[in-house]
């Protein structure tokens, strides 16, 4: 098996590992269209695109937890981590909107998967996360 066989087959069990767990539900929230348009893109990342994506998620949670410690959700490293959560979202998303960005904000502390996800990097995490986002997106 090639190199590419191997990636594709990668980015294929991680669209399918994430329909059984949650295909339903977000089949359900955000439509059949927008979630097939999310997995298509995700196929069509390169390998150097993934890996520009998993660098960017590092990125995010590393510099969220030093927003954090500095406590202002208005401030320029909050800025930053919004900017890169943006950009984040362009690997899945269509179409970018602050409404959306923001309702996704909120999903970070009202779901308890995502708050977990967060809060794991650090207590708190979410929450600020959620109002650095509602400010960034005015």
């Amino acid at each position: 098996m090639s190199d590419t066989e191997k990636f594709e087959g990668f980015k294929k069990n991680l669209i399918d590992e994430n329909e059984e767990k949650y295909g339903k539900e977000i089949r359900a929230s955000f439509g059949d269209q927008a979630v097939d348009y999310s997995n298509a893109k995700l196929m069509g990342l390169t390998p150097e695109k993934y890996a520009e994506l998993e660098d960017l998620s590092l990125q995010i949670n590393q510099t969220l937890k030093l927003a954090l410690e500095q406590g202002d959700p208005d401030g320029e490293l909050a800025r930053k981590i919004c900017e890169m959560h943006k950009k984040w979202l362009s690997f899945y998303w269509k179409d970018y909107s602050k409404e959306a960005h923001r309702g996704l904000a909120q999903a970070y502390v009202d779901d308890p998967r995502f708050r977990k996800y967060y809060d794991d990097i650090a207590p708190g995490c979410a929450e600020f996360l959620r109002d650095a986002i509602m400010i960034y997106c005015i």
